[in-house]
């Protein structure tokens, strides 16, 4: 087989998962910043809330990228879902390079049944937040 058949994330449905993130920030009080990512770890949509710090930008792109390529939520995890220590978990980040991989909560991969076709990244909230958040954004175009 040559060619497969592939679905992707439309404008519609990352405006969508922005909407569900900016929404939870906005309930919750933070001001945080929401990156998400096409499945090849492309930006679509970021914003940066009034408020939000600005290195927050690079964490939340960082994360939405992450979780697509590895298409599971990001944590201090390898690449294959082992557990890693501190010095691996930097390890791999400077292998990958810093901006394609963290061990920092708050990515989750936006799924079209099996298939990642994207990665919604936030933060700037505390590492629960930031990963609920993401989750529940993600998950939001399949409901």
């Amino acid at each position: 087989m040559y060619v497969a058949d592939a679905k992707r994330l439309t404008a519609a449905g990352a405006r969508k998962v922005m909407d569900t993130a900016l929404a939870r920030a906005r309930e919750a009080k933070l001001a945080v910043t929401i990156a998400i990512v096409v499945a090849g770890g492309h930006l679509v949509l970021l914003e940066r809330m009034d408020g939000g710090k600005f290195h927050t930008v690079h964490s939340a792109t960082t994360k939405a990228v992450c979780a697509a390529s590895n298409k599971r939520a990001t944590g201090s995890q390898g690449a294959v879902g082992q557990a890693l220590d501190t010095a691996h978990a930097l390890g791999l980040a400077l292998a990958a390079g810093p901006e394609r991989w963290t061990a920092m909560e708050g990515g989750w991969p936006i799924m079209a049944g099996a298939e990642c076709i994207g990665g919604v990244g936030v933060a700037g909230g505390n590492w629960e937040f930031d990963e609920k958040a993401a989750r529940e954004a993600a998950e939001s175009i399949g409901k």
